[in-house]
């Protein structure tokens, strides 16, 4: 088994992070840092340490102070995924009753009156318009004009 410490005279700790996960149904970019493997890190550092050297204390709270960072702006992330879905949700809302144009997937243009709209039910959904027996993505609406 090898030591995960590196032997430099810096501080470096060296932790195999996999490329990817075998039980990952989506492809995960794990080219950065996110925070369970930057807590693994600050967790593998205490535990492979030098007991003759021990970790600096204010570079252990930098440190900590860095892993809070990363949480909170992961916390900023989710909380904008969901103001931004809140916003596509009244978009689509304040729709219905009027006139659109949009292009289907075929580069086609159509236009109708909205006569619904779905919000997703979830996060990460994006809402959608009834026109007569058609969804349409809200992101493929090109015009709305007033009803009449």
């Amino acid at each position: 088994m090898t030591n995960p410490v590196s032997t430099a005279t810096s501080a470096a700790i060296v932790v195999p992070v996999s490329k990817a996960s075998p039980t990952a149904s989506v492809a995960v970019d794990k080219t950065q840092l996110d925070k369970d493997a930057f807590l693994k890190l600050l967790v593998a550092q205490l535990r492979y340490q030098d007991p003759s050297k021990p970790v600096d204390s204010s570079e252990f709270m930098a440190q900590t102070a860095q892993f809070t960072q990363v949480e909170k702006l992961e916390q900023m992330a989710a909380d904008s995924t969901a103001a931004l879905s809140l916003q596509q949700g009244l978009a689509a809302s304040s729709m219905v009753g009027k006139d659109i144009s949009w292009v289907d997937t075929d580069g086609t243009s159509h236009d109708g009156k909205v006569t619904s709209a779905t919000f997703g039910g979830s996060l990460t959904a994006e809402p959608s318009l009834k026109i007569g027996d058609t969804d349409v993505p809200l992101s493929q609406v090109t015009t709305v004009r007033s009803g009449g």
